[in-house]
């Protein structure tokens, strides 16, 4: 029987580039996936994830019905079934618990799906629950925290504009395997190479001779964890030599002498053996940033999962603050995305608040309304008022994601009373639900990007109606979290277009608009009708039906500056050093006498891997996308491991064995394990990824060391060590 074949254009959910693709498709099945040479903002690049597309789309593996627990067996059942369900346990366990008795986990891929960025809000205003945790905390989070007490908004996260910079200092950043992290460049390795042709300036702080590394004009192998000192170096010779200059932002700013003086102490000579950077070099960097017509500093996971994280991303944007690069052309700019509500009148704000509430156990400060990942285990299995009961998992893996999994496997399969996942995969962490509800495959799904518009590196909108129909069985991710919501709400049964019109006439009023207006929404489901309304009430005046007339996206233009209109502080002003920094300033003093007794880990990113989430793709296996410990030469002599033998790798969490990969390109003292490894677990149902398991390197954490403003758990520059196993 032949098959029609068609092309359908497509913007990839694989990873934070946001690319376009034209996907190949044979009847109901994509044959093939290309880059999009029309798309707006990525004019063709593809990666392997995106070429994999189709083999994702069609993994044999993915649930295709939900799954409810009966006599203690996972089984199939109808979406009814389900549901019911649901409703019969959640609400009666918050009438005889309380709220808290409900913890929610928000996993990585929400941020990569429409439905993922519209409903969980709406599931976490249902609950009522301070019991809500994120992978936020397993990355990102100290970028947050910072952006909140520097401007007073959270999410306002400026971006380097790497099209026009002339110098980028890249800290603990590899975007040419990761495609760019909380900054959404389609090419990324491009744009750095564009950077170097036009003789601009790359500078790689790193303690892995990374691709990325190898690319630029200076790599300097940093100690790990340690990436605070350094920065509040750099800040203090660009202070101490009068090499500040913050241009058009100098009457914004609050707090520069009492910075100055907080940071005179930490100069080059001071933090040179501890950084293992030597003074003169650090000097250097510092000049060479501040003489430069435009830079931009930038930094991601290495300097955010470290003890340090939330000083360290402070420090990034007070370096771009001084040298005169925040906010302006060529440096590092806030984007402006087609949801964002339209531009409003500088003036203070209600600013950015941490610690509003603790964690029952442990005491951990919230941060942006979320708990540490690393306190869920604890939260389950201690006893008492307000112990979590029940979870809700939505496209998570925090078994294989959050330290000790051991400790969270044992939570989830004996101290809950009830578990939901919503997840296409029976993974590590789904396999304890009750029930599992699977949404469909990316393209039976419609995309729109909520998140990474909000971070990318030029403004642009696009939006991808599904590539093929809904197979029958399957039901919408946007109806699955939808019914959801109404059934842990006390609304089961109700039609799930309630909730997207609830949120729509909500809008209208806080918008001081007619109720009548939901009737101009264009849009053949809730969750179009809602993205049609933000892009009507956004700075671009836009709407739905304009997106699907180009196909290809529409360019809304480059970054351009936007203080004061983005502050959010209650003075009004960029506070350039906030109480909760001043008060954690002492910590990392006290580090600079510090030195790891022998090694210490760090992870590494695979350009065919996406956390733990894509490891059941065969066509992305191989190459260098293999679990091995990487360890130099000089370690791996003295300890006498040698190349392909199993090292025993032993830390505060556990111990776990894997091949060692002898390679000068991290420095001694140093070994690296990848990050989502370890699918092991009996009672999954991902055969790709369970054939080459791989060892989950958050196994040798504890849980209890975390960044304290940020409750971010510290997965780099951690003390191990390392044996053969023979």
């Amino acid at each position: 029987m032949s098959h029609e074949t068609r092309t359908a254009l497509r913007v990839c959910p694989l990873c934070e580039a946001t690319c376009g693709l034209t996907l190949t498709i044979e009847g109901t099945s994509v044959t093939g996936a290309r880059g999009d040479r029309e798309d707006v903002f990525s004019r063709g690049f593809i990666c392997p994830k995106g070429a994999s597309f189709g083999g994702l789309d069609a993994d044999p593996d993915r649930l295709r019905t939900p799954l409810v627990r009966k006599d203690g067996v996972l089984r199939e059942a109808t979406w009814t079934e389900a549901f019911d369900a649901i409703a019969a346990k959640i609400p009666a366990l918050i009438e005889e618990h309380g709220k808290q008795a409900v913890g929610v986990f928000l996993g990585n891929p929400n941020v990569h799906t429409m439905a993922g960025g519209l409903y969980p809000p709406l599931l976490l205003s249902a609950l009522g629950t301070r019991n809500v945790f994120t992978a936020g905390t397993l990355d990102q989070m100290p970028k947050h925290v910072s952006s909140g007490l520097l401007f007073g908004d959270a999410h306002a996260i400026p971006v380097p504009d790497l099209d026009h910079t002339a110098h980028l200092l890249l800290i603990g950043a590899n975007p040419l395997e990761s495609n760019g992290s909380l900054c959404t460049a389609p090419d990324f390795p491009g744009k750095l190479k564009a950077l170097r042709r036009r003789g601009g300036t790359l500078t790689v702080i790193d303690p892995r001779r990374t691709r990325t590394a190898r690319l630029a004009d200076r790599h300097a192998a940093i100690r790990p964890g340690t990436d605070a000192l350094l920065l509040a170096a750099l800040t203090q010779v660009v202070v101490e030599e009068k090499l500040a200059d913050p241009g058009a932002l100098a009457g914004h700013l609050d707090g520069y002498d009492e910075l100055a003086e907080a940071i005179a102490d930490f100069t080059p000579e001071a933090v040179a053996a501890a950084c293992d950077v030597d003074a003169d070099t650090i000097r250097e960097i510092a000049r060479e940033l501040a003489a430069a017509p435009a830079a931009a500093v930038y930094g991601r996971i290495g300097s955010c999962t470290v003890e340090h994280g939330t000083l360290a991303s402070w420090l990034i944007d007070v370096l771009n603050i001084l040298t005169g690069n925040l906010d302006r052309p060529g440096g590092a700019l806030f984007p402006l995305s087609a949801t964002a509500r339209a531009p409003r009148a500088a003036a203070p704000g209600k600013g950015f608040d941490l610690g509003r509430w603790r964690s029952r156990v442990s005491g951990h400060p919230e941060a942006k309304g979320e708990l540490p990942a690393a306190a869920l285990a604890e939260e389950i299995e201690t006893p008492g008022e307000g112990r979590i009961r029940a979870l809700i998992v939505i496209a998570g893996n925090p078994v294989l994601s959050a330290p000790d999994g051991d400790r969270l496997d044992r939570a989830l399969a004996h101290g809950l009373d009830f578990m939901v996942s919503v997840d296409p995969y029976l993974n590590e962490t789904a396999r304890h639900a009750d029930v599992v509800l699977p949404p469909p495959p990316p393209s039976q799904s419609a995309h729109f990007d909520f998140a990474f518009n909000s971070f990318a590196v030029r403004n642009q909108v696009r939006y991808s109606r599904p590539a093929v129909p809904l197979q029958e069985g399957r039901m919408d991710e946007g109806e699955i979290l939808a019914r959801l919501v109404l059934a842990v709400g006390g609304n089961h049964g109700a039609p799930p277009e309630t909730v997207d019109d609830l949120v729509i006439t909500t809008t209208l009023a806080r918008a001081g608009l007619p109720e009548e207006l939901a009737g101009n929404l264009t849009g053949r489901t809730g969750a179009e009708r809602r993205l049609d309304l933000m892009l009507r009430l956004g700075p671009y005046d836009l709407t739905l039906e304009q997106l699907l007339a180009r196909p290809h996206g529409i360019d809304l233009g480059p970054l351009k500056p936007r203080i004061p209109q983005v502050l959010r502080t209650r003075s009004g002003r960029i506070e350039l050093f906030p109480a909760p920094i001043a008060a954690d300033l002492p910590r990392l003093r006290a580090s600079i006498g510090a030195r790891p007794a022998g090694l210490v880990l760090v992870g590494r990113r695979h350009l065919r891997s996406n956390n733990s989430w894509m490891h059941n793709v065969a066509a992305l296996r191989g190459g260098s996308n293999v679990c091995t410990l990487q360890i130099h030469p000089d370690d791996a002599a003295r300890i006498g491991l040698a190349e392909g033998e199993t090292a025993r790798i032993t830390a505060a969490g556990g111990e776990v064995d894997a091949p060692a990969e002898i390679t000068d390109s991290v420095r001694p003292g140093v070994v690296s394990l990848p990050h989502g490894w370890g699918h092991s677990r009996p009672g999954t149902r991902m055969s790709v990824a369970g054939a080459e398991p791989g060892v989950n390197v958050n196994q040798l954490l504890d849980g209890t060391l975390l960044d304290p403003l940020s409750g971010t758990a510290v997965l780099n520059a951690v003390p191990v060590s390392v044996t053969p196993t023979r």
